[in-house]
């Protein structure tokens, strides 16, 4: 089983960096990817990236002081650990034991603009660097074409024929997943919160939605499609009828 989340762009280094931390799998590539975004200035960053001015300044400084870092230091954390945001609040990774870290560190993946795949304990330093940007390299006109090979064979590499591959991703990142490769039925489930008379997908809550399921699973030792539609966090129960064999509907009242 394997699950896969996008990042988030709010980070927190003040965090416990816990122990057994890992290394990126693609090192190597993210300097590529540093080294040309050494070359632009704060103005080009801020058009390139839809950034004010404040922020393009500050990813300029990280781009310069970036190193392939593969140890824990004060700017350099387990990413399950350092990201926060709406998903992560659901996750809530930092009350996780030592069990729930093992597992989470063979089962869940974050996709990442920047560094490819990362695993829960993989340390890494600040950055932002969105998947959707259109950053012009070697591979190709976006990030899409720079990593969507590499990420791929990965997640290939890592799944076993019709294992339970779950998507908690945004349409942003999984997009540099080559679907029509992969091994294994994608399952994507989607979370409906009811407004106005109707269930409804809305945006914040369907983030965190997907860090509880996440936990979830992590808690529960999910390895299964008929374990996973019993999945009822925060008030979210199953909808068959709403529900297809790719795509499980969970809704809330």
């Amino acid at each position: 089983m394997l699950i896969v989340l996008s990042p988030a762009k709010t980070l927190d280094y003040s965090v416990d960096a816990k122990s057994n931390h890992t290394a990126p799998q693609f090192l190597s590539q993210s300097s590529k990817l540093i080294k040309n975004l050494k070359e632009k200035e704060p103005k080009e960053i801020a058009s390139l990236m839809g950034l004010s001015d404040k922020l393009a300044s500050l990813n300029f400084d990280r781009y310069q002081s970036w190193k392939a870092s593969k140890t824990v230091s004060s700017d350099a954390k387990p990413s399950m650990l350092v990201f926060k945001g709406d998903v992560y609040q659901g996750l809530e990774a930092e009350n996780f034991n030592a069990k729930q870290i093992k597992f989470a560190q063979k089962h869940l993946r974050i996709l990442s603009g920047l560094y490819g795949i990362l695993r829960p304990m993989d340390v890494m330093r600040p950055y932002r660097l969105e998947m959707g940007t259109k950053l012009q390299t070697s591979r190709g006109k976006n990030l899409y074409e720079f990593w969507r090979q590499k990420i791929t064979s990965f997640l290939n590499s890592e799944l076993e024929e019709e294992e339970l591959f779950v998507n908690l991703a945004s349409t942003e990142y999984f997009s540099s997943v080559d679907q029509k490769v992969l091994k294994t039925p994608i399952i994507a489930p989607q979370f409906k919160d009811f407004k106005n008379g109707k269930h409804k997908i809305i945006s914040f809550y369907a983030k965190r939605a997907r860090g509880l399921m996440a936990r979830w699973i992590i808690e529960n030792n999910i390895k299964d499609f008929e374990k996973l539609s019993k999945f009822n966090s925060d008030g979210y129960y199953f909808s068959k009828s709403e529900s297809s064999a790719s795509e499980p509907v969970f809704l809330r009242d």
